[in-house]
């Protein structure tokens, strides 16, 4: 069935090679403007619905999500559709989808604990904590962390699949050979690195300039067509010789020989040795609901629940005239500076830093948000307590979300990333894949935390084989045994607060799901002690500020910000109805599967062989 596999979708993604061509005629060829300042992000679309009865995948592209959908179609379960997706990314949304980095997914099946396939990516065995007191560049080699990906969906596939293997790998193999037609989004995404003065100029650049560079260095415009045959080839290994083929096998070889060429640190025995776990997921209790979060090295789980526990006990309450208002705004930053503070302090890879209980505990966000004034901000350095401040980049924004749920209830909620944009954009030769930048989302310096956000605290400090801290925050969320809402986003340290203001929004003040994706967001992570507001909104957060300051908060606004990109599912088991929205925010895609007859978890028919 594999081999007759075409593309149905209404989406124009799907467009003939034929139809392309025609668009790719029709288009005016643009000099590369001067810097990636100019390049000019897509404007402000809807977010996207769906709704079925037989099961919903949303992602950051149309195909991922059609990629996904049709899997579910072919009797597919929520994982198979995951892994699937994973793939199609890494094809068509390559700033951040990939087999080369890392990631955390959430997964539910019916009538089962909720659990974390973690797959985040380990440091080199020849760093040690210092390393980057002699590292400043984080597009370098070095930044590079051992991969986890496909470890993970490796396992992910073992545990809870039920079709074969190569049948989730082939669709993406096809559109990375025949080529994708290029959106405004991806465009931008391409564009904007590929006029860095970096990228253009130096020679350890080389091989990115070749995968995604348009002739002559001309514009990525939407209708264009981009062709990957380095990506399709690996592809086919990883779906004929599974993830073996990239820690030990030919893939392997290649990005070692990579590392030795640009000064890496990754070995062959740091690949052989990667291993991708299953971990509990961290639960709790709020408004009657049950919050499934990523255990760490994510630091999303414990983070968000606490917020959401410190949420319930100030009396956060819907205001119906205001999707914000200022008592709101107030009291979740006064929120976020203790649990971000908290994360700094206590969180890190659980094999080489305890976690304290406490951090679990309802009893510890009571106690917290005791402390919280109604009427004033507490200074970040006040709540820093006995953590030294002195008065260097932070976790990057580029990650991507996915969120499935199948015809059966089983949801899947993930979260991977590169780290930055195409992460260290150094691409082993003739792979057709870049190279995650993840060592950076250690604490660069011992004991050194800055007013501007570095961390420095020990327990996220580098060791050989640690795998870094994250803020993914996918989760999944039950009521009564049931699911009742996936959500996740990329974002960095944002992904906390745009994770928890959604859920604020849903299971606080009871606002649909497309409600809480499509309004305003806002941030704080404890350092720089200020308030960041999205740039898009010019109204409901703004008419906020003059109370928000006199209260002692400092506003910020940057120039063309947005916060994350949620992707979420809604879920009533009563009427088995689902409901996928994508954020507007990159122009997600949210693909229902058309009515089918429920099948058994685990059967895999000739048909969908």
């Amino acid at each position: 069935m594999i081999e007759k596999y075409k593309f149905t979708a209404s989406s124009t993604a799907f467009h003939s090679f034929h139809l392309c061509c025609c668009v790719l005629m029709l288009v005016t060829l643009i000099p590369l403007p001067s810097s990636a300042e100019d390049i000019v992000r897509p404007e402000r679309a809807a977010v996207d619905i769906a709704e079925s009865h037989s099961g919903i995948v949303v992602s950051d592209t149309d195909i991922a999500s059609q990629i996904g959908a049709d899997i579910l179609a072919q009797g597919g379960n929520a994982v198979d559709a995951a892994v699937a997706v994973a793939f199609a990314l890494a094809v068509t949304w390559p700033e951040a989808g990939n087999i080369s980095g890392g990631g955390f997914m959430m997964v539910a099946p019916p009538n089962e604990e909720v659990v974390c396939v973690e797959y985040r990516e380990t440091a080199p065995a020849c760093v040690d904590e210092h390393s980057f007191e002699k590292w400043q560049e984080r597009h370098h080699a070095q930044m590079a962390g051992v991969p986890g990906t496909l470890r993970g969906l490796e396992l992910a596939h073992k545990k809870y699949g039920s079709l074969p293997w190569d049948q989730l790998v082939k669709p993406s193999i096809r559109i990375a050979r025949e080529g994708i037609v290029v959106d405004e989004y991806l465009a931008y995404s391409l564009n904007r690195v590929l006029t860095l003065s970096s990228i253009k100029n130096e020679k350890r650049f080389a091989e990115f300039r070749r995968l995604y560079g348009k002739a002559n260095g001309e514009l990525w415009q939407a209708g264009d067509l981009l062709k990957q045959p380095d990506l399709a080839i690996t592809l086919e290994i990883i779906a004929e010789q599974g993830a073996d083929a990239f820690y030990t096998g030919g893939i392997a070889k290649k990005i070692v020989a990579e590392m030795e060429e640009q000064g890496g640190l990754i070995t062959a025995e740091d690949l052989k040795n990667y291993k991708a776990n299953i971990r509990p997921a961290v639960s709790g209790q709020v408004n009657g609901y049950t919050l499934y979060g990523a255990y760490p090295p994510s630091s999303g789980g414990i983070t968000v629940l606490l917020q959401m526990r410190m949420a319930e006990a100030v009396g956060l309450e819907m205001d119906p005239e205001n999707y914000w208002n200022a008592d709101q705004v107030h009291l979740l930053a006064e929120i976020s500076k203790r649990a971000f503070r908290d994360r700094a302090a206590y969180l890190a890879d659980p094999d080489f830093s305890s976690i304290p209980e406490f951090m679990f505990s309802n009893q510890y966000a009571q106690k917290q948000a005791e402390k919280i004034s109604r009427n004033q901000a507490t200074s970040s350095i006040e709540v820093a307590g006995e953590i030294p401040i002195s008065n260097l980049p932070e976790e990057s924004l580029e990650t991507t979300h996915f969120s499935i749920i199948d015809r059966n209830g089983m949801a899947v909620s993930n979260t991977y990333t590169l780290e930055g944009t195409f992460g260290c954009r150094i691409a082993p030769k003739g792979t057709g894949f870049v190279l995650n930048n993840e060592m950076g989302d250690f604490n660069w310096i011992p004991g050194y935390t800055n007013q501007q956000g570095r961390i420095g605290t020990k327990p996220n400090l580098m060791n050989p084989g640690k795998r870094m801290l994250s803020s993914q925050s996918p989760m999944i969320v039950r009521k009564d045994g049931e699911v009742a809402l996936i959500i996740g986003s990329p974002g960095g340290r944002t992904i906390i607060n745009t994770v928890t203001q959604i859920l604020v929004q849903t299971l606080l003040f009871d606002r649909p799901l497309v409600e809480a994706i499509d309004g305003p967001r806002f941030h704080h992570q404890w350092f720089p002690d200020e308030i960041k507001f999205e740039s898009d909104d010019q109204e409901q957060l703004t008419r906020l500020t003059r109370s928000l300051i006199d209260r002692g908060h400092t506003i910020s606004r940057p120039k063309g910000w947005l916060q994350g990109s949620a992707h979420g599912i809604e879920y009533d088991p009563l009427t088995r109805t689902a409901v996928g929205v994508a954020d507007w925010r990159r122009g997600g895609k949210a693909v229902a599967v058309p009515q089918i007859v429920p099948l058994k978890e685990k059967a895999v028919t000739n048909d969908s062989q």
